[in-house]
């Protein structure tokens, strides 16, 4: 007899819309790239407003995390495609006044960033999910340091 305890989960729903081709995903990484370029620069910035030794420590760890996923990034286009990247050197996005306003800026970009790496990491070769899934957890934990910054200084 069968018991009522197998679990047989459903199938799974594909949304063709949301494929993206293998160009696509490389040009996503090319974006990530500059963008984790971008965090590096305002974080920098942000270093300088902080307060605390602790929290100058804490937007340090998060900065130098924001390089290694540059590099992960690089390593990646490089590995998909054959050839290194060629990314623009802009110029830093719009930086903050003051300390508060910037640990805003920085935690609705970490939250944002996770949401791009979340498409790339669902379209990507599997063989490399491993990479974004570290970039991901990586951006949630910037975004809880940044949401702890923030109410410390609210």
């Amino acid at each position: 007899m069968y018991s009522g305890y197998y679990y047989a989960p459903a199938p799974m729903q594909v949304n063709w819309a949301f494929q993206r081709s293998d160009d696509a995903v490389v040009q996503m990484i090319q974006q990530s790239i500059q963008g984790e370029r971008n965090d590096e620069v305002f974080y920098d910035f942000l270093i300088k407003l902080a307060p605390t030794l602790q929290e100058q420590e804490v937007i340090t760890g998060i900065r130098n995390d924001e390089r290694k996923h540059r590099q992960m990034f690089r390593t990646l286009y490089t590995q998909l495609t054959g050839r290194a990247p060629s990314v623009a050197e802009e110029p830093a996005e719009l930086l903050p006044d003051s300390y508060i306003p910037g640990l805003e800026q920085a935690l609705l970009g970490e939250l944002k960033a996770f949401e791009k790496y979340r498409k790339i990491y669902l379209h990507i070769n599997p063989q490399y999910r491993d990479w974004i899934f570290e970039i991901m957890t990586d951006e949630i934990k910037h975004a809880s340091y940044y949401n702890w910054l923030y109410a410390k200084n609210k």
